[in-house]
């Protein structure tokens, strides 16, 4: 591999150093525009944070009023709170979402992971029962990359280097993901009670009495590509953690906060109650600021009442007030916009088109998502599913060819288990129009067919 000149220049380690990166200057809508004028259709989102597009000015206004007017930054550890969190938490929980009744605000979804991490063992030490410290996590599934949420991350090739740092107390089981790894001739109801029957053998394995919680993704994001999970399949996991008091703990990173059409990507799955932890972010601010959280039901906040009163973690930059008044005021726009309205429609629109334009190329194996959440599965025998090698970089070539005709989509993040996972993501901002949609999946269109090309 030859380092890229401009990367060797530069003063930042950049994230590839095998080619140049591109300059963006400005954007507007949900499109940027790079140093060489050339303009890119952000379709998805950056990696699905985006979610009011480019150049918000009602959320700039926001954010120059909050300092204008306000505290730029109050440390939470000193005791400080300020009137730009206890907004958002207020709009997050007033009416207390499947009992979710508390939020802390943090900076990234992994650091996100790791609080939440935290707060189920300290539940379980406020509640007397200090040997539960292991967590059961799903296979290719993805929560963050400190070393806290990559050790409940099944990324191999992300957790590759730091082996030795990974935790002895976290264990594995499949995901659901049908397209895969759901036999022939089962049925949903079949597969997800398999899936529940995993999750309670491993809790049985471990021990109930070692158990603090099992975590997982509501939907999938960048490691398996946006597969929601099959009908039911929630409401057993929720039964078998109830059966054995073990937490259920929903990241909603990245497939949450509107993403697939409500607030909280498990509110469309029926009978289910929701999460006793979740993890939120990415669209929670719209990465004008970065921000991110975790809610928690009110059993856990009434554990810490009645035992020892301080939650034991901290970061310096929490419930950051800049962060979260530039969240109030892209959550606002969402609601007073109907937004949640337009990602169904829109979302509608792009599951037909991916449906009639993308799914019948030669190389497309399955398409699938929720709302404006949806990813493109590569393979390279269509039939028999099986993919293409990491080395044919067909993914890689695809969103080469798409940023070549001013399209950028979110492409996978190496090897992340067992199975192969070729895709590209779009999740445009929440604002897009139907044209745009059209738009958009005609250049995926033809950079699919582009790629195709040399594998024919």
């Amino acid at each position: 591999m030859t380092i890229d000149e401009a990367v060797r220049r530069s003063h930042i380690l950049h994230r590839a150093l095998d080619r140049t990166p591109l300059n963006v200057a400005s954007g507007s809508g949900i499109s940027f525009t790079l140093n060489s004028g050339k303009e890119i259709i952000d379709a998805a989102s950056g990696p699905s944070v985006a979610c009011l597009g480019h150049n918000q000015p009602e959320v700039t206004k926001a954010i120059l009023d909050h300092l204008n007017n306000n505290i730029a930054y109050a440390y939470s550890g000193s005791f400080f709170t300020n009137d730009a969190s206890e907004e958002l938490a207020s709009l997050l929980l007033t009416h207390q979402p499947g009992g979710l009744s508390k939020a802390i605000f943090v900076n990234s979804g992994s650091e996100a992971t790791d609080a939440a991490l935290k707060l189920a063992v300290q539940y379980w030490h406020e509640k007397g029962e200090k040997k539960r410290t292991h967590f059961i996590a799903r296979r290719q599934s993805y929560h963050g990359n400190t070393i806290g949420a990559l050790c409940v991350s099944g990324h191999d090739s992300r957790r590759e280097f730091y082996k030795d740092f990974m935790s002895s107390n976290v264990s594995f089981v499949d995901p659901c993901y049908a397209y895969r790894l759901k036999e022939r001739n089962e049925r949903d109801e079949q597969y997800a009670q398999r899936l529940a029957q995993q999750v309670e053998d491993e809790i049985l394995r471990v021990g109930p009495e070692h158990v603090a919680g099992f975590i997982a993704e509501t939907v999938s994001g960048t490691t398996l590509g946006c597969v929601p999970a099959v009908p039911g399949y929630f409401s057993k996991i929720r039964d078998i953690c109830d059966k054995y008091g073990v937490l259920l703990i929903l990241d909603e990173i990245m497939c949450g906060m509107g993403k697939t059409g409500t607030m909280h990507a498990w509110e469309q799955e029926a009978g289910f109650r929701g999460p006793d932890i979740q993890t939120i972010g990415k669209a929670l601010g719209g990465g004008f600021v970065p921000l991110s959280g975790v809610l928690l039901h009110k059993k856990i906040f009434e554990a810490l009442s009645n035992g020892s009163k301080v939650l034991v973690h901290g970061h310096t930059f929490q419930a950051h007030p800049l962060a979260c008044a530039a969240a109030v005021a892209v959550q606002k726009i969402i609601k007073r916009d109907n937004l949640l309205e337009n990602v169904k429609q829109q979302g509608v629109l792009m599951e037909q088109l991916l449906k009639d334009k993308i799914a019948p190329l030669p190389f497309v194996g399955d398409v699938r998502g929720r709302g404006l959440f949806w990813a493109v599965e590569f393979v390279r025998d269509r039939g028999k599913r099986v993919p293409f090698s990491p080395e044919d970089k067909f993914c890689e070539t695809v969103v080469d060819k798409a940023l070549e005709l001013g399209l950028a989509i979110l492409g996978n993040l190496g090897r992340t288990g067992e199975h192969y996972v070729d895709l590209a993501i779009l999740s445009p901002p929440y604002i897009v129009r139907s044209d745009e949609i059209h738009r958009i999946v005609d250049l995926l269109a033809q950079a699919i067919e582009s790629t195709s090309a040399n594998f024919l």
